[in-house]
């Protein structure tokens, strides 16, 4: 079985039991050189999909200025779906890419960094954060450190501001 995989299915491939538990001494963040608590520790999924909730909410509503949207008009409300889509990832790729952050993640104090310690995680990383974000799949399979695949394939990590 091909190694991208097997890091997520227990018992296959090259990977130990230890990168599928945390044991009792290890605490999440702490393979990455992560404090535990506090400002630059892992991030927890609930603020996550919080900040990616409003995040959703602010593209909606920047988009309703300027697209009208019908709830009995099917074709309307698609337009308006595609639009909100694309609100949402120039939001998200402009402020993950030179800022670390959305709105949402501003509001719940969290951001994106990189695990190569450079301050700016850059639009080619954003890019293929949002890429993988808006196929769903990639966010919701997590690893011991609550990072989704597509913080996996950008090598980055969403931690704590505060």
């Amino acid at each position: 079985m091909s190694s991208w995989i097997s890091s997520w299915l227990a018992g296959e491939g090259p990977v130990t039991e230890r990168e599928h538990t945390v044991e009792s001494d290890q605490y999440r963040g702490e393979r990455l050189g992560l404090p535990e608590t506090g400002a630059g520790a892992v991030a927890r999924p609930a603020r996550k999909v919080a900040a990616f909730a409003i995040d959703l909410v602010c593209a909606g509503l920047i988009t309703s200025l300027f697209v009208p949207w019908r709830f009995t008009d099917t074709g309307a409300m698609q337009t308006f779906n595609t639009w909100a889509t694309v609100t949402w990832a120039a939001i998200t790729l402009v402020g993950v890419g030179f800022f670390g952050l959305t709105p949402g993640m501003t509001l719940l104090g969290i951001r994106v960094a990189r695990l190569d310690g450079r301050s700016m995680v850059g639009p080619l990383r954003a890019l293929l954060r949002t890429v993988l974000t808006v196929l769903v799949i990639p966010p919701v399979i997590w690893d011991v450190d609550f990072r989704g695949w597509h913080d996996r394939a950008a090598g980055t990590v969403v931690i704590r501001l505060r």
